[in-house]
């Protein structure tokens, strides 16, 4: 295996640990979507992007938007591990006067660029960013991770147009395509097909993935980098809740802590996953 490969697999497996970890710890919050997240978020956060942790606010920065903001147990795990806070405070998430509030809250923790969590919204602000920066000849780049379950809003779909006509190359959008929303199945509820096709018709460069191959997600970031003329998206197949078994393809596991039996079992079989890939990073 690629060495870096599998530093960007252990990372993520270790933050996959997090997340039960402090969603078991508030009994509250959404670990399925942000484990289907998490190997998307770690190529970002540990490869593709360019921080600062110590300056979160420094203007040569790439700027990440968490459209679908109740996944943030992968936020926070992703910016504890890199630097923005630390790790311990992961253990205050929900409670009251924490930082780590069950949405991601711009005012209070470092390293989020807007609160989220209102869906549909993400998209536009992230094209807003993407645009400003552009227009300012700054070269830096904004992604933004939207849920499958939020396409079904029509604020999106005016953001995916208008960033289309205006040729915002610096934005590149993510699918957690994982398939499932809190009432159920996606294509049940209202159906988004073909997605890819749909993206492409507005005039986007469109990647389609498995969300979960490392290699395939940094050649989507790759190509979304050098693209011009087109902003791009990546429709990345994801499984909810992956990595821990109990929790995979599982739709009450959208919103619903592990208990203390489901904690026990979740971290074995990610310590094995680690215990593979050689320890933790």
């Amino acid at each position: 295996m690629d060495p870096e490969i599998r530093r960007l697999k252990q990372i993520a497996y270790a933050i996959r640990k997090d997340i039960l970890v402090m969603t078991h710890a508030a009994q509250s919050g959404h670990p399925g979507g942000s484990l289907s997240a998490i190997d998307l978020m770690t190529c970002l956060y540990f490869h593709e992007m360019a921080l600062d942790p110590k300056n979160p606010n420094w203007e040569g920065r790439d700027r990440f938007i968490l459209s679908k903001g109740h996944a943030s147990p992968a936020l926070y795990g992703v910016l504890a591990r890199v630097g923005y806070f630390p790790h311990e405070e992961i253990l205050t998430f929900r409670k009251f006067n924490s930082r780590l509030q069950g949405h991601p809250e711009c005012k209070f923790l470092p390293g989020v660029e807007i609160s989220t969590g209102s869906l549909g919204q993400g998209l536009s602000v992230a094209h807003g960013m993407a645009l400003g920066l552009k227009l300012a000849g700054s070269p830096q780049r904004v992604y933004c991770m939207v849920g499958d379950g939020e396409l079904q809003e029509g604020q999106t779909w005016e953001a995916i147009m208008a960033a289309g006509h205006r040729k915002t190359d610096n934005l590149c959008a993510i699918l957690d395509h994982n398939h499932l929303q809190i009432d159920g199945i996606v294509e049940e509820i209202k159906n988004e097909e073909p997605v890819p096709e749909k993206f492409e018709a507005f005039g986007w460069a469109v990647h389609h993935i498995d969300g979960h191959d490392y290699d395939a997600i940094l050649t989507a970031l790759e190509a979304a980098r050098n693209t011009k003329g087109q902003p791009t998206f990546i429709v990345a197949e994801t499984v909810k809740g992956k990595g821990v078994s109990f929790m995979e393809n599982n739709v009450d596991f959208h919103g619903k802590a592990a208990n203390d039996e489901e904690l026990k079992i979740g971290l074995a079989e990610l310590d094995l996953a680690l215990a593979q890939l050689g320890g933790e990073a």
